[in-house]
């Protein structure tokens, strides 16, 4: 509706309605009003007059008009001034125009500052140089009109404003299309929290949480990271937007409380153990482990320690400095401050706040966790990884000049604390062996797959004196002697030459409900029941993003002498969370023929998809009711297999299997896939849930289990 307040307009009686909508113009956009004639408006003057200064407040010479919101109305909704004017009354004071905050599309106020990453929510965007908006592929476009105030601030524990309703706006592609339409994703966050049983979390929790919490929040922002990746990609492009589901995804997580470990402390954090890897800054706030989204030091201040200085805690080296720490047990780490702005200008760090805190933490002794952050070589080094190495303590400091020699800098040596795991020496080891320039130690094979594979895969015993497992010839792909069906409506495939693409109307993409179900690095989105992938009806190329089963693995493995349950799977690479793995390979059986295969007792090479599965919270399709129920598929791969024969069972895997099919020559294939259900750090076992024995087939022999997790059944089949 729009109103006028010039001296045309009609004078309101009463109070203003401040409910109504008024379209009022920017005021960079009004003209200069001059003084006009009595009984002319000033709008409408024919001839130009005089330029007069007017003061906001008045006094006002005939013919000018105030103009809201400079002046507001009494309590008889009369001027004071001007009683046959304009119905405002005393004056108020002009409110400056940078508290005038209009929203933009991805819910963000106000201009940003140069030279500064813009804050979301309360919860800054990430820096250290290269840990900043690039971080991952699946990313989430700032479209989504996302309004989350209720954000605690990790240094006063303040929360601002309230939660208020998310909605994922959908824009139109062009002028003419039709209006966005909004999707409400509270419902799928709801049913996050409740499936995980996160929706109160006990207040001693929050403070003081343990590894299975910070699993479970770790899982729920995951899956909630890449679900709003689908969303985003789904709508397509935004032009000048910032995609980032992690910073909206943790947001949102912390809005409805969803965090642990929220009571600083020296030393280890409860639930996060040396060598965990995360592949988004926003994780390490969630679980504590590191509480500011930006500095790359946290510490605690005088008033929590009960000291007159602040003392660090966590420290984050990710290459945004000129840090040292090639040497996996130093690390030389460069103060924050003093970094070359925007403008050119450099200066000089000073000891204060997270300086001061490494100082006086070198003094008084105390231990500092370190989080390494390097490239993600899988991600073409757009990002990074970041790894918690453990516990340090800060041996020296001293002050020096910049590599450029323009600014003063401080330099903090840090030595790791002896007896802890593993964690960045291992991953450099990795890297040796990769690259050539180490040898691996115990490798009885250099290649099990005898070049099958796109990688080798290695065989190595540096337990005992075994030479390998029992002899199986290696196929990489599963062998049908026969098509599992018939499909009822045969796919005409798709005519995507150059690979399927989101928000695109192919056929497969619409089999698979709309969406792509992989990003282009071959994580799953989301979990279905069946995924549909490309066949050979379609025209799209091998590296199609619906064809990511199909290409083999992508993470160098290499089979491994276990202590005490045979031989093993681990990966050489990290793994994200919902990364494919391997494809189950072997030979497609009748259910009646796995006693053949088990006589001699030597049945660990079944799958067996007919059995019961332990309902894994962290894989349920949210929008889906159907729930994984046993399919007439087993395959035996104890004559012949790929590495996935070697996936050990554990009660609490971290490996899941996803039913693929594929259409090749109008006949139906059924796939097993293997995914990541969280984040696998390099050289952790791979392992699956083998699942249970349906009640009319409980004769088959149970076995010992030896997973040793906390929720272990004791047994498997």
């Amino acid at each position: 509706m729009e109103q006028g307040f010039g001296s045309d307009s009609v004078p309101p009686t009463g109070p203003i309605d401040k409910s109504k909508i008024l379209d009022v113009k920017p005021l960079r956009c009004l003209v200069p009003v001059f003084p006009s004639p009595n009984g002319m408006s000033s709008v409408n003057t024919p001839q130009p007059s005089p330029f007069v200064c007017v003061p906001p407040s008045g006094p006002f010479p005939p013919g000018v008009s105030p103009f809201y919101p400079f002046l507001s109305p009494n309590e008889s909704g009369r001027s004071a001034e001007n009683q046959e004017g304009f119905g405002f009354g005393t004056p108020i004071s002009p409110v400056p125009l940078n508290s005038f905050r209009t929203p933009t599309a991805n819910g963000d106020t106000g201009p940003r500052r140069p030279g500064r990453p813009r804050a979301t929510n309360g919860v800054a965007a990430e820096d250290d140089g290269l840990s900043g908006s690039q971080n991952d592929s699946d990313q989430f476009a700032s479209g989504y009109s996302v309004h989350t105030n209720d954000v605690e601030d990790t240094s006063t524990g303040k929360k601002r404003g309230r939660p208020r309703k998310t909605r994922l706006s959908q824009p139109a592609s062009n002028a003419s299309a039709s209006p966005p339409v909004e999707v409400d994703i509270d419902p799928l966050l709801n049913q996050l929290l409740a499936s995980f049983k996160l929706v109160e979390i006990d207040q001693v929790k929050k403070a003081d949480g343990d590894k299975e919490l910070a699993g479970r929040i770790l899982l729920v922002f995951d899956l909630f990271r890449r679900r709003l990746t689908q969303f985003e990609e789904k709508r397509g492009d935004i032009p000048g937007s910032a995609r980032r589901p992690d910073l909206k995804g943790a947001n949102l997580l912390m809005t409805r409380g969803v965090r642990t470990n929220q009571t600083k402390r020296i030393g280890n954090v409860p639930g996060v153990e040396v060598g965990d890897i995360f592949f988004f800054r926003m994780e390490l706030c969630l679980v504590g482990l590191h509480a500011p989204s930006m500095a790359g030091i946290d510490y605690m201040s005088g008033r929590l320690t009960g000291e007159e200085e602040p003392i660090a805690v966590s420290i984050v080296s990710s290459g945004g400095y000129d840090d040292e720490g090639d040497d996996g047990d130093v690390l030389i780490y460069t103060g924050q401050g003093g970094v070359q702005r925007r403008d050119g200008q450099m200066f000089d760090q000073k000891l204060e706040r997270g300086n001061l805190a490494l100082e006086k933490s070198m003094h008084r002794g105390n231990e500092v966790r370190v989080i390494r952050g390097v490239l993600d070589v899988q991600n073409g080094g757009k990002g990074k990884i970041y790894m918690y190495d453990g516990l340090y303590r800060i041996q020296e400091s001293w002050a020096e000049k910049s590599k450029q020699g323009n600014c003063s800098i401080f330099r903090y040596k840090l030595v790791r604390v002896p007896g802890q795991p593993e964690a960045y020496t291992l991953w450099k080891s990795v890297q040796q062996w990769r690259d050539g320039t180490a040898s691996r130690a115990g490798v009885i094979l250099p290649d099990l797959t005898s070049g099958a594979e796109s990688q080798p895969v290695c065989l190595v015993n540096d337990v005992d004196d075994e030479k390998g497992p029992a002899y199986f010839t290696y196929i990489p792909s599963l062998k049908y002697s026969k098509p599992f069906m018939k499909p009822i409506n045969p796919s005409m495939g798709c005519q995507c030459l150059g690979g399927c693409q989101p928000g695109a109307s192919c056929a497969c993409i619409q089999r698979n409900g709309g969406y792509l179900p992989f990003n282009p690095l071959g994580v799953l989105l989301s979990y279905k029941t069946l995924i549909h992938e490309c066949g050979s009806a379609c025209s799209c190329p091998p590296n199609c993003r619906n064809r990511i089963s199909q290409a083999g693995p992508k993470v160098r493995v290499e089979v491994f002498k276990t202590k005490n349950r045979g031989w093993g799977l681990r990966s050489w690479d990290p793994i994200r969370g919902g990364g494919f793995v391997c494809e189950y390979a072997g030979e497609v059986i009748e259910e009646s023929r796995v006693g053949e295969f088990g006589n001699d007792g030597d049945d660990d090479y079944i799958f067996d998809a007919t059995r019961m599965y332990e309902p894994l919270e962290a894989v349920r399709d949210y929008n889906d009711e159907s729930k994984k129920v046993p399919y007439p598929l087993v395959i035996s791969a104890k004559k012949g297999g790929n590495v996935a024969r070697f996936m050990n069972h554990s009660c609490s895997p971290n490996v899941f299997w996803q039913l693929v099919v594929r259409e090749i020559n109008n006949e139906t294939y059924y796939h097993v896939a293997f995914f990541a259900i969280r984040h696998i750090p390099p050289m952790q076992e791979l392992t699956f849930d083998y699942g249970m024995v349906p009640p009319d087939k409980a004769d088959r022999r149970r076995k010992k289990c030896l997973c040793g997790s906390l929720n272990c059944r004791g047994y498997f089949y």
